[in-house]
């Protein structure tokens, strides 16, 4: 059941009268000898050495012919006349045809797998020490079997693990055992099922391709990373001759896409996903016919993994700032419809690229977002540019360092910048506006000194923002203070100038308006009040203040100096536990966040996403339909309460009400006692 890298899982006969067979081995012994397994069975030395990059040994793979491990021949048959040969050659090809399925499901539900155990015990016995063979001939076996239509190369109308969600328990099972027992040679094998999809994509009609993507699914849901292995050590880029291969058959997009679709396959893990992403489909994203699978892939690995932390470290300033330009650049090689796509994940892209420590990164990113803010940007692309390097300036203390190194020969987008930093200053945070305060000067210095060189309109710019800014700097709201100084120094002057303009303060304006409005005799009746309640009071205090201060002394005395030393002793031992609780909470709270973020589960994440909806689901389909309802029944219960009032609802009315209620309620229970009296009664006169 061996397969071979021309037709996977596809028997072959060997006629007994030839000199030799194209592995070298011996003739076989009769017409049911197979084969041998040729180009795709590997040699009985140790298995193929993985290649230094992904498709370096698929060449070599296609060309390399076996030369020893060939089956032993089974029993000769008798030979017939040559006249029956035609018959004979048509005899296997139609035995071994395998039914054609109209939908997968189909051809999974009919599988033999008990006949797939036999032909890989089969393979095993006969090939013991060369693994290679066993998955090859698992996937041949299961890509001659699954025989339904193979219209789409990326599957993107199916499930992420389409075809593998297919496959029920027994085969998942021994298709894990056979590729744990085989984790060796899994690389070369991924390279087999992409190389052999490859070339039965040449064939017209190529066969359906189900289960060398069953292999590829089952293969990396356990090692994902097998997909990338091929990385340099460049961050996230790909060896040259995998986007030299996309490159060299871009004219045949269903190669291209079955490629990455094979290596797209690791989305059930986000480091390596992402790595292939940015190495394999950031640089094909212009090509038409490769970008909608390259964003819809990209938008399902973002979606599916909500915990983005994982993420972080694989993309950069060489990653994001494609992605930004193909985001809101109008009239890229992008469609409208992909563009707002791929616009949608920019937010969580950008998390991505700023990292676990945007604080000592961004600064990283600030010249390439200043160098595109041009005052002739688009507005949607220029929001989002001052928007960036706002926050760049705000997380990134050394981000304004890079700013006035930049200024000289961006005048243009730091006129933009000063200009946004002037409309919004009343929302940045305080600490942003005390850093500016330096960086602002610098700039008023550098536009003094670039004055006599360069008249330009946006130096002038510059310098009157700068200007600006250092006016809302100084400036500190509106001065209330000083205004009620001033008018306190105007109406002293003037009552001034009223008492010594009349002589004497009976005789100013400014007493008599005082007694002719009731002031004046309101003033001396409260004064004469005050004078006497603070005589009194402090002939009191006189009398009494030394007794109950020696009274307190005595009694209050001791306790309170015990309550002294006491309190400074806690204040003490507080301090103490205080220090080193803050001490513990700044040493454990990283690691814990680090801990909680490895090991919490993405479908920790998923629960919360789902009880989330559940609960709003609940909120809006149960609580407010029940809450509306109540209100319904209280406005209807008050509109009959109001009709029965006449209109008007009284005390009276109430009280009629209740006495009506109180009535009805006590006639019911007379009338219930009495019936239940004479159903005594008559079960007393019945025993009787």
């Amino acid at each position: 059941m061996a397969s071979n890298n021309g037709s996977a899982g596809k028997w072959e006969v060997v006629k007994k009268g030839k000199k030799s067979n194209p592995g070298g081995g011996k003739p076989g012994g009769g017409n049911g000898s197979r084969k041998a397994l040729g180009e795709s069975n590997q040699p009985s030395r140790p298995p193929m050495k993985m290649s230094e990059t992904l498709f370096d040994g698929f060449e070599k793979v296609g060309k390399k012919q076996n030369k020893e491990q060939v089956p032993p021949p089974v029993e000769p048959q008798s030979k017939k006349p040559s006249s029956s040969k035609p018959s004979k050659k048509s005899q296997p090809s139609n035995a071994n045809t395998p039914a054609t399925y109209k939908t997968l499901e189909e051809a999974f539900k009919a599988l033999d797998i008990g006949d797939l155990k036999q032909q890989l015990a089969r393979s095993q016995a006969l090939f013991p020490e060369n693994p290679s063979v066993w998955v090859k001939d698992l996937a041949g076996y299961l890509n001659l079997k699954l025989t339904a239509p193979d219209n789409e190369p990326t599957l993107c109308s199916y499930a992420s693990d389409y075809p593998y969600c297919l496959i029920g328990k027994e085969l998942k099972g021994v298709i894990k055992g056979l590729i744990g027992r085989c984790s060796n040679i899994l690389p070369d094998f991924f390279d087999y099922c992409v190389y052999t999809m490859l070339r039965e994509l040449d064939k017209q009609p190529g066969e359906p391709l189900h289960g060398y993507r069953v292999c590829i699914q089952a293969v990396l849901q356990d090692k994902p990373k097998i997909a990338t292995q091929n990385l340099s050590e460049v961050r996230g880029t790909f060896s040259p001759e995998v986007l030299e291969l996309l490159r060299s058959v871009q004219n045949r997009p269903a190669k291209c896409l079955t490629i990455m679709w094979a290596l797209g396959q690791a989305v059930y893990d986000l480091k390596p996903g992402l790595k292939m992403w940015l190495g394999i489909m950031l640089p094909v994203l212009g090509m038409k016919s490769l970008s909608a699978y390259a964003i819809a892939y990209l938008e399902r690995l973002l979606l599916l993994h909500t915990n983005l932390t994982k993420g972080f470290g694989i993309m950069g300033p060489k990653e994001f700032f494609p992605l930004l330009d193909f985001a809101f650049m109008p009239k890229n090689a992008l469609s409208p419809s992909l563009q707002e796509q791929l616009r949608r994940l920019y937010p969580r892209l950008k998390v991505l690229a700023f990292g676990a420590k945007p604080e000592s990164t961004l600064h990283t990113y600030l010249p390439s977002f200043l160098s595109r803010a041009t005052p002739h940007c688009p507005d949607d692309m220029k929001r989002e540019l001052l928007s960036s390097m706002t926050e760049c300036l705000c997380v990134d203390v050394q981000s304004l360092g890079v700013w006035r190194q930049l200024y000289t020969k961006h005048l243009p987008q730091s006129s933009l910048l000063l200009n946004h930093l002037l409309k919004s200053w009343n929302a940045l945070p305080p600490k942003l506006r005390k850093n500016l305060e330096e960086t602002i000067q610098s700039f008023r210095v550098t536009n003094e000194e670039m004055r006599d060189t360069n008249e330009s309109q946006d130096l002038q710019e510059c310098n009157s923002l700068c200007q600006n800014l250092q006016v809302k700097m100084r400036g500190h709201g509106f001065p209330w203070s000083k205004l009620l100084m001033v008018l306190l120094v105007f109406a002293a002057g003037f009552i001034a100038h009223d008492i010594r303009s009349h002589g004497s303060v009976a005789d100013s304006t400014t007493a008599m308006c005082l007694h002719r409005s009731g002031v004046t005799a309101a003033s001396q009746q409260a004064w004469s009040k005050i004078t006497v309640y603070t005589k009194q009071g402090f002939s009191w205090l006189e009398k009494n203040t030394p007794h109950y201060y020696s009274e307190c002394v005595r009694v209050l005395g001791p306790v309170m100096e015990q309550g002294a030393e006491k309190t400074k002793a806690a204040a003490v031992v507080v301090s103490e536990n205080t220090s080193r609780f803050i001490l513990w909470v700044k040493e454990t709270t990283p690691l814990v966040i680090e801990w909680v973020n490895t090991n919490t589960p993405d479908s920790v994440f998923h629960a919360l996403a789902y009880l989330k909806e559940l609960l709003i689901f609940i909120h809006q389909n149960y609580v407010l339909p029940a809450l509306t309802y109540m209100s319904d029944l209280l406005q209807q219960a008050w509109t009959n309460l109001q009709d029965s009032c006449n209109g008007e609802v009284s005390v009276s009315c109430l009280r009629g009400h209740a006495l009506h209620f109180t009535n009805s309620t006590w006639q019911l229970l007379q009338h219930t006692t009495s019936a239940i009296k004479t159903w005594a009664q008559e079960l007393l006169t019945r025993a009787g």
